[in-house]
């Protein structure tokens, strides 16, 4: 059944779903390596595709940018259309000396600035970790294809313009990139018992000031692609 964003219908939706932010990185992704892409969503311009890769069916869905919206399409994909694992694809910011332009960065864990968890209303701090099949699966990937990978925390945060920027007091600890969307995914797929993974490129170095153009950003980082791609066949087989 259609949600009010998204009008596929059920079965149209692959078990596993590979979500960008950005709707026009799901198009080039669904027309460059699935065969046969099929497109199940236009609402709202955050395209989704189903197609197969290797002979396994999977689907790309934008997310669009932070966590409220990374909430409603992935909370309707977990819950409205039975997708059992979503591997969000996506830009982050560097924030450590270890992480160079383009590296990628595999999030182990989220820390957060949001107030998304509250809707749970736990007694504690809640900590939105990946799920480890997934996780496992994207760093054997990784070092099949011999590609500059590291593995660990991110940080989601809410903001994107801050005047009094918190990122070196998060690299202090160990943190590794900035983005705005995991940490909501990670306790989406907590919350419905399903599994989800970030997989990011680093797109620029905030602290060093150091970035990658919006076209390279859309279409050039098929490092990261190519091993979701990967990861998603390695957990269906």
């Amino acid at each position: 059944m259609a949600t009010p964003h998204n009008q596929a219908n059920k079965g149209d939706i692959a078990k596993v779903v590979l979500m960008p932010g950005d709707p026009l990185r799901a198009k080039f992704i669904a027309e460059t390596y699935l065969q046969n892409p099929v497109c199940y969503n236009t609402v709202r311009n955050m395209l989704g595709y189903t197609g197969t890769y290797q002979g396994v069916q999977i689907s790309v869905q934008g997310s669009g940018m932070g966590m409220p919206s990374m909430g409603i399409y992935s909370y309707e994909l977990f819950h409205e259309y039975d997708v059992d694992a979503i591997i969000r694809i996506g830009t982050a910011g560097g924030i450590t000396d270890a992480v160079k332009l383009r590296d990628l960065v595999i999030g182990m864990a989220a820390c957060t600035d949001s107030n998304y968890a509250a809707q749970y209303e736990l007694s504690g701090m809640f900590a939105p970790i990946a799920d480890f099949s997934l996780l496992e699966a994207a760093v054997a990937a990784a070092r099949e294809q011999n590609k500059p990978f590291h593995v660990g925390n991110l940080f989601s945060t809410d903001v994107f313009y801050t005047a009094n920027t918190p990122l070196p007091q998060w690299a202090k600890m160990g943190v590794l990139a900035v983005e705005m969307e995991s940490a909501a995914l990670y306790c989406n797929a907590a919350a419905a018992g399903k599994k989800a993974l970030c997989i990011t490129t680093i797109s620029d170095c905030p602290l060093r000031g150091e970035s990658t153009s919006a076209e390279e950003r859309q279409t050039a980082f098929t490092d990261m692609m190519e091993i979701a791609l990967r990861t998603a066949v390695s957990v269906q087989s």
